[in-house]
């Protein structure tokens, strides 16, 4: 691109703070930066300012403000709501049950606790990415105690079944007499799907503060009342004694100016990003051969694009993107220094060298469909490039 000016197509790996935002944060920083757990006024001015941010979380969730925990992100949102609820069920069982295509705070998590005795069962998916709910029916037993599966996949983009697999995990709990406590890590879907947790039958949910507009370093945790849990991390008792440690009372307040621009924006967000999704989709199938669309055709989120590219790798063409001032990525952010291939793709059938020629494109609500255009001329002339280069 030319005068410095770039195409950041990588919006499931983070998005840009929206200048509102930034500014709502700006006081608390430098103004009203007393300790929410004071008395004095600069002090309760802070805690103010949480209380109304945990106000306007739980309207746009569906919930009590005293379900909702805020935490440091989407990965301790996960592990709290996995070790959590586990901790605090193990009279009911220690049998979980995950999937293979999981993010990998949710992955490690379950790592973990099989370490500590915990039997943990991973579904496959489908083909395309989905996970069949008569699978979770199948292997709920009498010592399960917790159901964890996203509600949208962070690489491919497919939309998990989660309020028919919550109906399945209400008969079970219903059958075996104890809660079958189900999560799903929402952090992929609220800019574009239903997260209303009532509709949505889950008893956790996880967001992340940086996915939509808002800043790093801060997300929430919605836990239904009632459920057995048991805080991780202990101290001076914040948040309900659920999660201890004093707030971060900025990064509270800009995520909530964050859920309150994106409820305003939503259903025109996912309409233009639904078309720039579908003109990039379109547009690779048709002009690049070999090429194979990763995740559900249609039951994907709006702003989703995952392909594998046959005869080539992933890391030379995310360069010559960069180098063309195309900012994209394989896979999940928290794992693209590794060398192995994704462990979701491997999931759904690719095999690891297809796997590791994969490109995943986000697309955000402030890209254009002149920038889609220019997208798809490069990697028209990157893929042919790279497919006539001599193989060493």
């Amino acid at each position: 691109m030319e005068n410095n000016q770039y195409i950041y197509m990588d919006h499931a790996a983070t998005t840009s703070v929206h200048p509102e935002v930034v500014e709502v944060m700006q006081p608390y920083f430098s103004e009203y930066y007393g300790n929410p757990s004071g008395l004095y006024s600069m002090a309760q001015e802070a805690r103010s300012s949480i209380d109304q941010s945990r106000k306007i979380v739980s309207n746009f969730l569906g919930c009590r403000p005293s379900e909702v925990i805020f935490t440091s992100g989407g990965t301790e949102s996960d592990n709290l709501a996995i070790k959590g609820s586990v901790f605090g069920n193990t009279f009911n069982g220690k049998h979980i049950l995950t999937t293979s295509i999981e993010h990998h705070a949710v992955l490690n998590s379950c790592y973990q606790l099989e370490q500590m005795g915990f039997e943990v069962e991973y579904v496959n998916p489908n083909s395309d990415g989905l996970i069949n709910p008569q699978d979770i029916a199948d292997r709920i037993n009498e010592k399960t105690v917790l159901v964890t599966i996203m509600l949208v996949n962070n690489e491919i983009g497919t939309i998990q079944p989660i309020s028919k697999i919550s109906e399945i995990i209400k008969q079970k709990s219903n059958e075996y007499g104890h809660d079958v406590i189900f999560h799903t890590d929402a952090v992929q879907a609220i800019e574009f799907e239903e997260v209303d947790v009532k509709k949505l039958g889950v008893d956790l949910l996880s967001i992340s503060a940086h996915k939509f507009g808002g800043p790093k370093g801060v997300g929430v945790l919605y836990v239904r009342r009632n459920i057995p849990f048991e805080a991780l991390q202990v101290g001076g008792g914040q948040e309900r004694e659920r999660r201890s440690g004093t707030e971060n009372v900025p990064g509270i307040v800009g995520l909530a100016k964050a859920i309150s621009l994106l409820d305003y924006r939503k259903q025109s967000s996912k309409k233009h990003c639904r078309f720039l999704r579908d003109r990039l989709i379109q547009g690779i199938s048709n002009k690049i051969p070999d090429t194979i669309l990763n995740g559900h055709p249609t039951i994907r989120v709006d702003n989703n694009v995952n392909f594998c590219f046959e005869g080539i790798e992933g890391e030379p063409l995310l360069v010559g993107l960069d180098f063309s001032g195309i900012f994209a990525s394989s896979g999940s952010a928290c794992s693209s220094g590794s060398l192995e291939p994704s462990h979701v793709l491997t999931s759904i059938g690719r095999s690891p060298q297809l796997a590791q020629s994969s490109l995943r494109l986000t697309i955000g609500h402030n890209n254009t469909e002149k920038e889609v255009d220019f997208v798809l001329d490069k990697l028209v002339e990157l893929v042919s490039k790279l497919r006539s280069m001599p193989t060493l």
